[in-house]
């Protein structure tokens, strides 16, 4: 039997956060919410996550300090870390895949394409 795979959004804006949740949650997916960087880490010490779909600019710690962190974390490297971010310039996106990231999506986006995109990483 397959399990079911899980996401964590990162995001310190509520109404992005409350439409992605309901957008993953719809694809069958569980879904587990941080609202800043240090949130992010403790929900990475409390369950598993196969993806991280991760915005780049909030309060605390921002998200590629996040990224760093789980991709050189012995026990969370192998989760899949999307950036989704209104930062479009490439060095911006060069920065994000350099630290390990899976895919970079820049805001505003497609709900279909960012659908997709997260299920096709979770398919690998």
């Amino acid at each position: 039997m397959e399990t079911t795979k899980s996401i964590l959004i990162v995001d310190d804006e509520p109404n992005i956060v409350m439409s992605l949740e309901y957008l993953m949650r719809s694809k069958g997916l569980e879904v587990g919410i941080a609202r800043s960087g240090t949130e992010a880490l403790e929900q990475m010490e409390q369950a598993s996550y196969d993806l991280v779909l991760l915005d780049i600019t909030m309060p605390d710690l921002d998200g590629y300090h996040v990224c760093k962190t789980i991709k050189t974390h012995p026990e969370w490297q192998k989760s899949h870390v999307v950036f989704l971010s209104a930062k479009s310039k490439q060095s911006d996106i060069e920065k994000g895949m350099s630290l390990g990231a899976t895919d970079y999506i820049v805001k505003p986006f497609s709900t279909r394409d960012l659908s997709k995109r997260i299920l096709d990483i979770l398919s690998q």
